[in-house]
C-alpha cells in the first residue's frame, strides 16, 4: 500500500496552458505506472490559469475513490464566502485537509488571521498542511516558512492536527524538534528535489532523513509524499527504498500514518483485505 500525501494538479510548465483534466490524466497515469494506491491533491493559495481553484479540483476528482483533495487557503486574501465554501466541502467529505503557504504569502503560521482556519480544521477533524522550508519560487520569503514557527501553532492548538510539508528542508533538525516535542505534528518528505534525485544529493538527503527518524523516534509522525509533478514519483520511491527501513517503519511512512491522519478508511480496509 502506498499513499502519496502531496501531489498537485497545477501546471508548472507555464509557457503553455494545460487543462485540469489533462493534469488529472497525467497524475492517474503516473500513479498507475508507480503502483501508487491513493493520492492527496493539494490546491494552491492563488487562482490562475495554471492553478485551478479548489472547487474545480473537487469537481475533477469527485467520482474517483483513490484521489482526495486538500484545499489551499490564501491567508492574505480569504473572504467569508471562501470559508463557507470550504465548510461545505469539509462537511461533505470531498475535502480532507487544508493547506497554508507561508513564504509564498507573507505571514507566519501563528498569525491571528490563521486561527479561523485552524478552528475550521478542528471542527471537521482534518489536518492542516503548512509549507515549511525552501520555496519553488525565488520571489517567496523563506523566513515565514521556518519550521520553528509551527511550534507556536501546535502549542496553542493542541487539538489541531498539523503536517509540516517538506520536513522543513533545509532546516530539518528544527523540524525534528517540532515533531518530537508536539504529538499533534507530523511531517511529509515531499519536495526535497526538483525532478529526480542525483547520486550525491540523494546520499546527503538519505542521511538527513535517517537522522530525523533516529532523533524523533518511531516514525508515527512521518508521511510519504512527492510534490508531483515537480518531483518524480519513480525517483522518490527509489529514495524511500534506499532508506532501508524496517517493515514496520516502512508501512507507517508509506501509508498507515496517512490513512489514520486523513481518515482514509478505504485504504485501511484494502490493506487489511490484502
Amino acid at each position: 500500500m502506498i499513499i502519496d500525501v502531496h501531489t498537485h494538479l497545477n501546471n508548472y510548465h507555464e509557457e503553455r496552458v494545460i487543462s485540469i483534466d489533462a493534469c488529472l490524466d497525467n497524475l492517474q497515469a503516473e500513479m498507475a505506472a508507480n503502483e501508487i494506491d491513493y493520492a492527496m491533491v493539494l490546491s494552491s493559495d492563488k487562482i490562475t490559469e495554471h492553478r485551478p481553484p479548489t472547487r474545480d479540483v473537487v469537481r475533477a476528482t469527485r467520482d474517483l475513490n483513490n484521489i482526495f483533495v486538500v484545499a489551499g487557503v490564501s491567508v492574505v486574501h480569504y473572504k467569508e464566502r471562501d470559508l463557507r465554501e470550504l465548510g461545505d466541502f469539509l462537511s461533505e467529505g470531498v475535502v480532507r485537509g487544508l493547506k497554508l503557504y507561508p513564504g509564498y504569502e507573507p505571514f507566519y503560521p501563528y498569525d491571528a488571521r490563521c486561527q479561523v482556519i485552524y478552528d475550521l480544521a478542528v471542527e471537521h477533524n482534518v489536518p492542516v498542511m503548512i509549507h515549511t522550508g525552501d520555496t519553488y519560487s525565488p520571489k517567496a520569503k523563506v523566513r515565514y516558512a521556518h519550521p520553528l514557527n509551527v511550534d507556536d501553532v501546535a502549542v496553542d492548538n493542541p487539538e489541531l492536527k498539523i503536517v509540516m510539508c517538506h520536513i522543513g528542508n533545509p532546516w530539518i533538525r528544527d523540524c525534528m524538534e517540532v515533531v518530537y516535542k508536539n504529538k499533534n505534528v507530523s511531517a511529509d518528505v515531499s519536495g526535497l528535489v526538483l525532478g529526480e534525485f542525483q547520486d550525491k544529493f540523494e546520499l546527503f538527503m538519505l542521511q538527513q532523513v535517517r537522522e530525523m527518524i533516529l532523533f524523533a523516534g518511531e516514525p508515527r509522525y512521518l508521511l510519504y509524499g512527492t510534490d508531483w509533478p515537480i518531483c518524480s514519483m519513480k525517483s522518490y520511491l527509489k529514495f524511500m527504498r534506499a532508506l532501508d527501513l524496517s517493515d514496520k517503519a516502512r508501512e507507517m511512512i508509506m501509508w498507515r500514518n496517512a490513512a489514520n491522519l486523513f481518515r482514509l478508511d478505504a485504504a485501511s480496509e484494502a490493506a487489511a483485505a490484502a
